[in-house]
């Protein structure tokens, strides 16, 4: 599944894609929904207005006009990519078309993703409730660790809780715990504020070079470009149970915390 820095490079993708404010000028839909219903009749009502901005929350993108925005999640599989006439694809689910014909499609194999309204002035359901983003100043030691005191629950888990930072999934909770030499199981409220500290730090790091270099392509992820990222080639860590630790030799070990593997290094995450 994208997580934070592929959906902010797909971000980056598109509004330079968009960067010269085109006009929507139709929606057409392949089906009527993804992950849930698609709501045509609001979205259409956006249809003379410019994009003015592509932005981030989270995971989700917005496509901003004078009117509301258009809200898009990845799912798992979900890719955005310029698609002119002709270029029409299997499990191509939406195509947005802007003036200078200029078209969108939304492709998305597994269909979990979501495409929906946002009503100018009203805050999306979708994206009420979420904690500070990772790369903003909001997100700090001193504001983690106070959000842990009472959670019982182990730091892995606690770091993907979108309530208390939002986007740092898997991936990156397993990279930035081992930069921190942090154990992954680690109760939430045992992080010290030294060690909460570090670990903002890292995951900040981590996200930031993950986005310089264009994410992470693992399963089905796409730039908007269709280039593929290289952070991968980086990883610590992730997806590497049973192979020597780049650090102390040890073996990489992997555990289910939260529903979700696990990897972290035995001597160097304490």
């Amino acid at each position: 599944m994208p997580e934070l820095p592929e959906v902010e490079v797909v971000r980056q993708g598109l509004a330079k894609i968009l960067k010269d404010q085109p006009v929507l000028e139709k929606v057409e839909l392949m089906r009527k929904d993804l992950r849930d219903p698609i709501p045509l009749k609001k979205i259409q009502t956006l249809i003379g207005q410019s994009v003015e901005a592509v932005e981030r929350r989270a995971k989700y993108l917005l496509l901003r006009t004078a009117k509301g925005a258009m809200l898009s999640h990845l799912g798992m599989t979900g890719t955005w990519r310029v698609a002119p006439m002709g270029d029409e694809r299997l499990h191509d689910h939406i195509y947005l078309h802007f003036s200078g014909n200029l078209r969108l499609a939304y492709r998305d194999p597994r269909r979990f993703g979501c495409f929906d309204f946002v009503q100018k002035g009203l805050e999306h359901p979708k994206l009420s409730g979420l904690g500070p983003e990772p790369l903003s100043p909001d997100f700090t030691g001193q504001g983690l660790w106070r959000s842990l005191r009472n959670k019982q629950i182990a730091i892995k888990v606690a770091v993907m809780d979108q309530k208390i930072v939002v986007g740092v999934g898997n991936i990156y909770a397993s990279e930035a715990l081992f930069a921190s030499a942090i154990k992954p199981t680690l109760p939430a409220k045992k992080l010290s504020l030294e060690r909460a500290d570090r670990l903002v730090a890292e995951i900040k790091k981590i996200l930031s070079r993950s986005i310089q270099r264009g994410g992470s392509s693992i399963s089905d992820f796409a730039q908007a470009s269709g280039e593929s990222g290289y952070f991968q080639n980086s990883f610590r860590v992730y997806d590497r149970a049973g192979e020597l630790c780049s650090s102390c030799n040890s073996k990489i070990r992997s555990q289910v915390l939260g529903g979700r593997n696990t990897f972290w290094c035995s001597r160097c995450q304490k």
